[in-house]
């Protein structure tokens, strides 16, 4: 690999861009792809698309020689707003499934190392830490105080980002008055509909961890662009 190709490969890592680098295993020649960051769609940048997002490499037969798709994704994220008792059965399960866990609860009682011991603690107001986290592409966001106050800001900043996973706790009643407040607040019907709410695969959860499971079960399905009933 030439060295300005390693530069710019080492600063998009750094940077936390989703790139591809696209070796012609006839030719030798590589060049970098960001393909979810042009409009300019082509059968290799479709090709390299999804390379990212099954999170593995791939062969392109092009024209000129088969060419081959290495991926370079950065770390899967999970925000849990809530340091609830689901939230504690869903930490290791989304930290096993290779993901960083950030833990978002102003309320310093609930968001405590004591609850929840090795998992990042952010003990700010959703909306302020989201400002300094910056979902992207590669991140989940999901809700489970039950509380407005602390899930509103946190699902409208949500929206406006490129999160690929966004689900919020509580009934099919409680998501529809939240329905009503985030229109009120200036969202579409279509913002809210990224919404998975109520949240997780209905599988019948009743216990925190079954919930937990559901939850990280249709943040799998999503990602993976598996069929959510």
């Amino acid at each position: 690999m030439k060295t300005a190709l390693l530069e710019e490969l080492q600063q998009a890592r750094t940077e936390k861009r989703q790139v591809v680098l696209a070796t012609n295993l006839k030719s030798g020649d590589q060049k970098l792809l960001y393909p979810f960051e042009t409009e300019y769609s082509s059968d290799l940048s479709e090709a390299a698309r999804n390379a990212l997002r099954s999170d593995k490499p791939a062969t392109f037969e092009a024209e000129d020689g088969p060419v081959f798709l290495n991926i370079f994704n950065p770390p899967l994220r999970l925000f849990i707003v809530g340091a609830v008792h689901i939230a504690q059965a869903l930490v290791p399960m989304a930290a096993a499934a290779d993901y960083e866990v950030t833990v978002i609860d102003p309320r310093r009682s609930f968001g405590s190392s004591f609850r929840f011991p090795n998992v990042t603690l952010d003990n700010r107001w959703p909306d302020e830490a989201f400002e300094s986290l910056s979902p992207d592409r590669r991140s989940a966001i999901v809700t489970l105080t039950h509380d407005a106050k602390l899930d509103d800001p946190a699902l409208q900043f949500a929206l406006k980002s490129d999160a690929f996973y966004i689900g919020a706790l509580g009934s099919g009643r409680t998501h529809a008055k939240r329905q009503q407040r985030l229109i009120s607040a200036g969202f579409t019907e279509t913002d809210f509909s990224r919404i998975h709410g109520p949240i997780g695969l209905d599988i019948g959860a009743k216990s925190p961890a079954e919930i937990a499971i559901s939850i990280m079960a249709e943040i799998i399905a999503v990602l993976r662009r598996k069929e959510v009933k």
